[in-house]
């Protein structure tokens, strides 16, 4: 870490995944990198996630299913998408765009440009897991779904269409065939649906300590501080905090789930909220699974990892203050019981924030009003999966290079 400097070429707020891999992408081109969050680099959101690249993921959270199913998931409080009621009145104006955003037109073109973005995913992982040195933490085992209703099943039919459609590589299933994968999975009698290509991470702390210190190595500079104020001006953008006064020729917006002020301060509303995240972890002596699982009408993965289980997911739409819920805590460890019934007590537990845009699109472009301030925000779901391409993004707006489909992550397309 090092005290801040009167100027920097370029300063990237948040060291998240999207800013520890964007860190190492402009050091790796010979930029002069700052990196400014108050937390230790990767230790929020990236941190507690999943652990899956999901590259077949271009179903947006938003959709004709969901929507039809939205009141009665929203009047569950153990449903796999809930809400804080008292956070109602806040939360209006993204559920408005939400609705609109799940309808099939929007659906589809949300779809199609996902799939583009994600179809770079697996690519870039590969170019960063040999910089980062990464290679012993990646498994490369694919990911499954199981569907143990008819009904739910059923109810994929379009996601598996439009997926098949746009390129996805994804195999239905058979009950013997799931277990057969799986053996260890309490039985059931519906279908799985396995997407062999997807990779996941045994440790997501260790991956970014990894990223950190690669982007280090590269030149990149760390510090511990919180900007509070941004504004750009015509030579360059002027960066503040407690205690912090930083001059950047170029500024990098990539701070999760708390970006949208700093957003309103370069001069852009950006209808940004917050998906509480959660997760349970297990300990095992040996993996439980072979590879990411997730139970579709639970609406979480079971992700082994190094020396653990960690069940982790489901949305909870209440903002970035409030603490942990402890019935959606209970709720993943009744969901995890029904597979593995002796599983035992958890040996941690974790509330993370996703920063969740209504058409579950990012941001990623330079503000409308300052070629010198580039967003980098609102992944979602795929924040993970998708840091690797928002750096090469990053870096290509930078360096004037052009980009495929830049309107549709564009911070304009909100108007």
């Amino acid at each position: 870490m090092i005290s801040a400097p009167k100027s920097v070429e370029i300063a990237i707020i948040g060291a998240g995944v999207i800013g520890l891999a964007t860190a190492l992408r402009l050091a790796g081109e010979g930029r002069e990198v700052l990196v400014i969050d108050p937390n230790e680099p990767g230790s929020g959101a990236s941190f507690g996630n999943a652990g899956t690249i999901a590259e077949y993921a271009c179903m947006p959270v938003g959709n004709p299913g969901v929507l039809r199913a939205l009141p009665k998931l929203l009047l569950d409080p153990d449903s796999p998408f809930s809400l804080r009621w008292a956070a109602l009145f806040q939360l209006a104006p993204w559920l408005v765009r939400f609705v609109r955003q799940s309808l099939p037109a929007a659906t589809r073109a949300n779809a199609l440009a996902l799939a583009g973005l994600l179809a770079e995913a697996l690519p870039a992982w590969g170019e960063m897991v040999q910089e980062a040195g990464l290679q012993d933490l990646m498994r490369r085992n694919g990911c499954l779904y199981v569907y143990r209703r008819d009904i739910d099943f059923a109810a994929s039919e379009g996601g598996r269409a439009l997926r098949a459609e746009l390129g996805v590589h994804q195999q239905v299933l058979t009950a013997d065939e799931v277990a057969a994968l799986e053996p260890r999975l309490a039985t059931f009698e519906a279908k799985g649906l396995y997407f062999p290509d997807s990779i996941n991470v045994s440790d997501p702390r260790t991956v970014m300590a990894r990223l950190a210190a690669a982007a280090a190595a590269k030149g990149a500079q760390f510090m511990r501080a919180s900007v509070t104020g941004l504004a750009a001006g015509a030579c360059g953008v002027r960066l503040s905090g407690p205690g912090l006064v930083i001059a950047a020729q170029k500024v990098v917006i990539a701070a999760g789930a708390r970006s949208r002020p700093l957003a309103a301060q370069a001069g852009d509303r950006i209808p940004l909220d917050t998906e509480r995240g959660y997760h349970l972890e297990f300990p095992t002596t040996a993996p439980l699974l072979n590879r990411p699982v997730c139970p579709v009408d639970l609406g979480f993965y079971m992700t082994p990892m190094d020396g653990r289980l960690r069940v982790a997911g489901t949305v909870e739409l209440g903002g970035l203050n409030k603490p942990p819920n402890p019935r959606r805590l209970a709720l993943l460890g009744r969901g995890v019981r029904q597979f593995f019934p002796d599983i035992g007590k958890p040996s941690s537990q974790w509330l993370g924030f996703r920063p969740s845009l209504p058409d579950s699109r990012p941001v990623i472009g330079p503000s409308t009003k300052s070629p010198d301030v580039i967003y980098a925000f609102g992944h979602g779901h795929l924040g993970l999966t998708l840091a690797p391409v928002t750096a090469r993004w990053v870096a290509s707006l930078i360096a004037g290079r052009s980009l495929p489909s830049a309107a549709d992550f564009s911070a304009a397309r909100f108007g």
